[in-house]
């Protein structure tokens, strides 16, 4: 099979890409993959170094609205799995209009190329963010979208486009919505890589409103294993929640960060709560646990150990790129 992985130099498209090249998934070593990103702020070539010489790989930095382009490489491919969106609340908040134009329109514009070319099969990475918040209990694939940012309203905009198509074209696409992903590589912007390099530094950390915001956490290999069983197995026309399946208050997560990192509570600064946060997301995998066998397999206490060594031995890694913000 060869896929295309849009957004591929991101966090979660990287480690896409080097678990499919690496042979972390059966059969994987097989496919061909080409990775097309435009490098925005949080594409970062470096991600993709530890498969860049291997054969069945290639690289096209440009960007998915440029449609001509998009047109020639889904024509190419068997499969498009599509990672390339904006993804930061804060910067949803005090401007949308990119993740309008890079999750809506981008989105458009590679399902019009599927369309056009006859894709074999369209994997479509979204969040569970769509669904709003939820107080008690876990949503499930019908419950209604109610997405309560910018950055949440253009992903569920871009799932609707994508169902869509799937309707009225009959083509064979699937939605994935994923809760809180984690790991290495991840941009420092994001809450645990933003926590662990400030602590690693010395520096302070902000914490939201009373850190009540409760999460769901997904280490990113367990996402992407749970995507890749989507591209083989799943459905036309489904959507497949996501999930790792530790709940945390942000105040419990800035707790466990401190211990790790050898620090005191006296390192939080509390910030003022952010517009319209949500308090609490939860996904229900039963859907993709019966069908496909999905199951988290990263303890998270395990997990975000080797994740805070990881930064603590990538600084070359982080460092650039906190500088550079």
């Amino acid at each position: 099979m060869k896929i295309l992985v849009t957004g591929g130099a991101g966090f979660i498209g990287s480690n896409y890409t080097r678990q499919l090249l690496n042979g972390n998934y059966p059969g994987s070593t097989e496919h061909d993959v080409i990775v097309l990103d435009a490098l925005t702020y949080a594409g970062n070539p470096a991600n993709l170094d530890p498969i860049r010489s291997n054969p069945k790989f290639s690289f096209v930095h440009r960007d998915i609205l440029d449609s001509d382009l998009v047109n020639d490489l889904v024509g190419s491919v068997d499969a498009v799995v599509h990672f390339a969106a904006e993804s930061h609340v804060d910067r949803s908040i005090s401007g949308s209009r990119e993740f309008i134009m890079t999750n809506v329109v981008g989105t458009h514009t590679l399902l019009e190329a599927a369309r056009t070319t006859k894709l074999g099969k369209f994997v479509h990475v979204s969040t569970d963010e769509v669904y709003g918040s939820i107080p008690t209990g876990s949503w499930n694939e019908e419950c209604p979208l109610l997405p309560n940012s910018p950055y949440s309203a253009s992903k569920a905009s871009s799932d609707l486009l994508v169902r869509s198509y799937g309707r009225t074209h009959n083509m064979n696409v699937v939605t994935t919505r994923c809760s809180n992903n984690y790991g290495s590589y991840q941009y420092p912007e994001k809450v645990i890589p933003l926590f662990v390099s400030n602590l690693i530094d010395g520096k302070n950390v902000p914490l939201y409103g009373e850190g009540n915001n409760v999460r769901d956490w997904l280490h990113v290999d367990d996402h992407c294993a749970g995507i890749h069983k989507v591209l083989e197995g799943g459905r036309a026309g489904e959507i497949y929640n996501i999930g790792g399946g530790t709940e945390l208050t942000n105040k419990e997560l800035t707790a466990m960060l401190l211990e790790a990192c050898g620090a005191d509570w006296d390192r939080v600064d509390r910030v003022e709560d952010r517009k319209g946060h949500d308090l609490r997301y939860s996904v229900d995998i039963t859907k993709i646990s019966n069908e496909l066998g999905y199951a988290p397999q990263v303890d998270f206490k395990q997990g975000l150990a080797e994740t805070v060594q990881w930064y603590r031995d990538n600084r070359s890694w982080w460092e650039p790129l906190k500088n550079r913000t």
